[in-house]
């Protein structure tokens, strides 16, 4: 029986031999979904090994106040901390938009993306998506950060001369964008190498065909 990804046509069951299109789309599917399973749960981001978020930019401008703050490598820790956690409520809503777009996808040399690198795939929809996930996670991030009760955050946000709140999610979405595909390209290359872990016999046959 062939693997139903959720949202997804079964592909082989009733369409015949399924397309290098068919594949790829089949791969992104599987990644992504592990990588924000991975993200989203608690310290998803925190404990990923290429998905921690650093203290954006915007946090550490020498002369502000907070860049003083900053000085305590216990204070920037916990805020450190705290921006990756608030960083899971934007990878929640960014989640369904990366799964339409997979679904939707228009590949022009799917054969290529199947027989490239670890990350190819991923690169690709990467590419395709631009800032979509960037501006889809603004407006949550902010939404968290206003109604957090974390002095550390408050305090932050608050020492950064000229900056709302808006600004800061801004900041903060540009970085999680950054490690939300980091984490969707680690899950792909680990299916490329291993891709029996996904129980899905279509891709397992597909990637362990000779490049």
């Amino acid at each position: 029986m062939l693997l139903a990804l959720p949202g997804c046509t079964t592909i082989g069951s009733t369409l015949g031999k399924p397309t290098p299109t068919d594949l790829i789309e089949r791969l992104l599917m599987v990644s992504s979904q592990r990588a924000f399973a991975r993200l989203t749960q608690p310290d998803g981001f925190w404990d990923s090994t290429v998905a921690r978020i650093d203290l954006p930019v915007l946090f550490g401008k020498p002369g502000t106040r907070v860049a003083k703050v900053l000085k305590s490598p216990l204070f920037r820790d916990k805020l450190q901390h705290e921006l990756n956690v608030i960083a899971e409520d934007g990878a929640r809503v960014a989640a369904p938009l990366v799964y339409d777009a997979v679904r939707g996808l228009t590949v022009t040399d799917a054969l290529a993306l199947l027989r490239g690198g670890n990350t190819a795939a991923t690169s690709f929809l990467r590419q395709s998506m631009g800032p979509s996930l960037v501006n889809v996670m603004i407006p949550e991030l902010a939404r968290v950060m206003e109604a957090t009760d974390d002095p550390l955050v408050n305090q932050a946000i608050s020492a950064l001369t000229g900056v709302n709140v808006n600004d800061a999610a801004h900041a903060l979405a540009l970085e999680a964008d950054n490690a939300i595909w980091y984490e969707i390209g680690a899950q792909e290359g680990e299916i490329r190498q291993n891709p029996e872990t996904t129980n899905d016999p279509v891709l397992i046959a597909a990637l362990k065909l000779p490049k």
